[in-house]
């Protein structure tokens, strides 16, 4: 439970500029390769990527999936791009369906690529302390029980507030879903950005520091208070791939705030 909430996804972040009213939406699509033919899948997607997703607000990272049930599977993750900005995206650019219909989807398997996903970026919950270069996420999702959403982000809340008083760097991004279903089960993501595996193993002490701001035991009812407001969630290792993206893992703390 030492990483419950914030030692974790989407995801790689730009910004939408200061004066817009509009919020930073990321499109994440699970992409499921032919096991024969990998080689031709990665081609294909990486000169797809390197022609229509090279530039924001559209540009696009793509991650490789290590553990779980979709072991082997890539996310393609494109953004974040205001919803206005979709009226002139990369689908109206000549050529675009074409190249993807003839040089990525012949290499899916069937069904693949069609399950796609739009998650907001909550700019007041996460944290970005310093420019850094994405290399592995961990992405944690969570289904959050019908009628507790307030609830639920409230304890996000007090969370995120401890980071930010006693691990003041660490990395972090917040994320909702934007369409979410009882079916499906994601509603919201929690995304945890590290360098190395060690990472993984280390005990990050949030129990002890979030009972040192909030009060002795005031952990374990906090794990009560979640277990009360989600239905459980998934813990996902994502290795990003600069070779197959249109743009570089490199993000800026100015440009995003």
């Amino acid at each position: 439970m030492k990483k419950l909430i914030f030692s974790l996804l989407l995801l790689p972040l730009l910004t939408i500029g200061q004066n817009s009213t509009e919020y930073g939406v990321f499109e994440n699509d699970l992409l499921i390769p032919n096991p024969t033919q990998i080689s031709q899948f990665e081609k294909g997607i990486t000169a797809h990527n390197k022609k229509y997703h090279s530039e924001a607000p559209h540009g696009v990272r793509v991650y490789w999936i290590t553990n779980g049930p979709r072991t082997g599977s890539y996310v393609w993750v494109m953004g974040p791009f205001p919803w206005s900005s979709m009226d002139n995206g990369p689908a109206q650019k000549e050529g675009h369906d074409a190249d993807w219909r003839n040089n990525v989807s012949p290499y899916l398997m069937p069904g693949s690529g069609f399950e796609s996903s739009y998650w907001k970026f909550n700019a007041d919950l996460s944290r970005f302390p310093r420019d850094f270069t994405i290399k592995n996420m961990a992405v944690d999702t969570w289904d959050i029980k019908r009628g507790k959403y307030k609830e639920a982000m409230a304890l996000v809340k007090k969370v995120h507030d401890v980071y930010t008083a006693k691990s003041p760097d660490d990395t972090f991004g917040i994320y909702t879903n934007e369409f979410p279903s009882t079916k499906e089960g994601r509603d919201l993501a929690v995304i945890s950005f590290f360098d190395k595996s060690a990472w993984l193993g280390e005990d990050h002490s949030i129990a002890k520091k979030y009972d040192e701001m909030n009060g002795a035991g005031s952990w374990d009812q906090f794990l009560k208070n979640w277990m009360n407001v989600t239905n459980g969630g998934e813990t996902e290792i994502w290795m990003y791939r600069p070779d197959l993206s249109g743009i570089s893992g490199d993000v800026k703390v100015s440009e995003r705030q």
